[in-house]
């Protein structure tokens, strides 16, 4: 499947942010805005289970938008506890859905970018489904995620040393149907060694299985 993809900045809050827009050549099945890990723990758009989780959306006919959260390489601003980053988000949401007007808007991200994609995603009436991997449960409020009724995933790490896949099982017990849960055996916060298994997980989740030259 033909590509591209477009570095590019969006307004934020607090000046512009950073991103990477990548598209299939057709019209996208929809897009896909992707938060990245936690900026004081080095977190940023180039992470390996972000660019991987991207490519997989690509190879699914969706247009992906990534960017980087305020401070955090070219993005302008400074770090804002999780606040002023809520809003970033909440603008990578905007920019998305303003430049592909009548496409899905889906939210998606891993570990603290789950918390605001999840958030940011069930309270934007756009946003049609929601994906968390690795949700850091405990750590954040997350009681409208778990009353929303839009289709929620989660993808997480049998072996998450961060969060333990109990208490993201406990905390999947109470959240609204519909949701999907995916546990990927031997797996740890990083997902490291296991990229391709959240690639395989989306692909499932999401109803579609690429070819396999499209495969992570």
């Amino acid at each position: 499947m033909t590509q591209n993809q477009t570095a590019c900045q969006f307004s934020g809050p607090t000046g512009t942010l950073e991103a990477l827009f990548e598209r299939p050549r057709h019209r996208p099945r929809a897009v896909v805005v992707f938060g990245h890990p936690h900026p004081k723990h080095g977190g940023t758009m180039h992470n390996k289970v972000v660019s991987g989780a991207a490519k997989t959306f690509l190879g699914l006919g969706c247009a992906v938008l990534r960017f980087n959260f305020r401070g955090v390489g070219e993005s302008e601003g400074q770090w804002d506890q999780g606040r002023g980053e809520r809003a970033d988000f909440q603008s990578a949401l905007d920019f998305a859905a303003i430049t592909n007007p009548d496409t899905e808007l889906w939210s998606a991200g891993f570990s603290f970018g789950a918390w605001l994609a999840m958030t940011c995603g069930i309270s934007d009436p756009r946003v049609s489904q929601v994906l968390g991997i690795a949700l850091p449960t405990g750590r954040y409020d997350l009681s409208d995620v778990q009353t929303s009724l839009k289709p929620k995933h989660f993808i997480h790490g049998e072996r998450d040393e961060v969060i333990p896949i109990g208490e993201l099982r406990e905390f999947f017990e109470q959240v609204s149907a519909p949701k999907t849960l995916t546990a990927i055996d031997a797996a740890n916060h990083l997902f490291e060694g296991r990229i391709a298994e959240i690639g395989a997980a989306i692909r499932k989740t999401f109803g579609i299985i690429a070819r396999p030259e499209e495969q992570i």
